[in-house]
């Protein structure tokens, strides 16, 4: 169904990648300094995660494991799209943790582990593929390097203003 809505609307995953990519450091930015409201919104976005990659499907699986290295591309819209499922979880785990690098980590591992349970779990109607796993692992960096800005533009912000308090006020 979601492949369906995204071969349909090939514009839809390069837009919300976009949105991402302006508002995940601003949002971040104001989000430090915030644990508990970032710690939950993370446990909101693992939730559309684990639901696409672990929800049993009605097909059968013909293999198990498909190894490929296919990069995304605005006309690969399922790949895409899971580069965009990685981004929001890893940059909330970022700025909540304040560790970027511990994060990507985890999203990077996060992915293997869905992988690794596609491939045991044969019920589920869905087959590992290391394409998912690398295009899951470039949604970390993207969500760990916009997590990066936001830490940066939040410990800059308190020295923006401090720097306005000084400056006499214009007649």
């Amino acid at each position: 169904m979601i492949s369906t809505l995204l071969v349909q609307y090939p514009w839809f995953s390069p837009a919300v990648l976009a949105l991402l990519l302006i508002t995940g450091p601003l949002a971040g930015a104001w989000l430090y300094g915030r644990p508990r409201i970032t710690w939950a919104l993370f446990w909101i976005s693992l939730v559309p995660t684990l639901l696409l990659a672990l929800v049993p499907t009605s097909r059968e699986v013909v293999e198990r494991c498909t190894v490929g290295w296919t990069l995304p591309t605005f006309g690969r819209v399922e790949l895409m799209a899971n580069v965009i499922l990685f981004v929001p979880p890893v940059l909330l785990a970022a700025i909540a943790s304040r560790r970027p690098l511990v994060a990507f980590l985890g999203g990077v591992a996060g992915s293997a582990a869905v992988e690794l349970v596609q491939a045991l779990t044969p019920a589920l109607g869905r087959s590992c593929d290391t394409n998912d796993w690398l295009t899951n692992s470039i949604g970390a960096a993207i969500g760990a390097l916009l997590a990066g800005a936001a830490i940066w533009a939040a410990h800059r912000r308190p020295a923006r203003m401090a720097e306005s308090a000084d400056q006499p006020a214009l007649p």
